[in-house]
């Protein structure tokens, strides 16, 4: 393999496909270090790849690999279905009235629990933010108190009350807590430019493993970036979850 170093992604293979005299498509390549502008002229990185010709052999694995991938979408496709039907189900379950007296519910329930609590909260703002979900927000000085080291209060209390509101209600929950979930959608956001760069220009990419509320944050962002791509976590050889974006194939 050789290796290229050029200013951004797409400049590294355009010279990878000129030094072996083919198409881009024709390229089998490593993604080195990602192109940075860095801050102030500090930092900037130049986008590094390690390229060559694709072989016979790595040719038949990608057509098995596509088998498979092809295989993991109709199951994919199917769940989807499934979640849409469900989806539907319930926009029909419930008129904005039904939604905002649940919403009432909710909140004072909240504010008893919370009230236990020995922090100094503004209490709990609860309203419907879509046909199938509550929005809830959690504010005040010690609210930061409930995110906790790398988010793992946040996500014990996400979890205890989406399986109480969707038991109960059979409606979907999205927390916020100190503005904890618009900074994390934001960092996520930031972090997968790269990623959907890399997409646009080869049809393909995956993510570093990525934890929690990440993950389902990383994975929202990038099916509403690429509906028709296909869009789904794996786990790697220690258990963690990544995501790999793809092409849909169809039988």
């Amino acid at each position: 393999m050789k290796k290229i170093e050029a200013k951004t992604l797409e400049d590294a293979l355009i010279i990878a496909a000129n030094t072996f005299n083919c198409s881009v498509v024709d390229l089998e390549y490593e993604i080195i270090q990602n192109a940075s502008k860095g801050f102030l002229g500090f930092g900037k990185k130049q986008a590094v790849i390690c390229a060559q010709l694709k072989t016979m052999e790595s040719k038949k694995i990608k057509s098995i690999a596509k088998d498979s991938i092809r295989d993991d979408f109709l199951e994919s496709k199917k769940e989807a279905q499934k979640e849409q039907q469900e989806k539907k189900n319930k926009k029909s379950a419930f008129t904005q009235e039904d939604l905002q007296a649940i919403a009432k519910v909710v909140q004072k329930e909240l504010d008893a629990l919370l009230a236990m609590l020995p922090y100094e909260l503004d209490g709990v703002f609860v309203e419907p933010y879509d046909e199938n979900t509550l929005y809830v927000k959690i504010d005040g000085e010690d609210s930061a108190l409930l995110i906790g080291k790398e988010g793992y209060r946040y996500k014990a209390i996400s979890y205890l009350i989406f399986n109480w509101i969707n038991h109960t209600y059979g409606l979907m929950l999205r927390l916020e807590i100190a503005e904890f979930l618009r900074n994390q959608e934001e960092m996520i956001a930031n972090y997968l430019l790269p990623t959907i760069e890399s997409v646009k220009l080869t049809g393909k990419a995956q993510t570093k493993p990525l934890d929690g509320v990440l993950a389902h944050i990383a994975l929202k962002q990038l099916r509403e970036q690429f509906p028709d791509k296909y869009v789904t976590f794996r786990l790697n050889g220690e258990g963690e979850r990544y995501i790999i974006i793809n092409t849909f194939y169809h039988s």
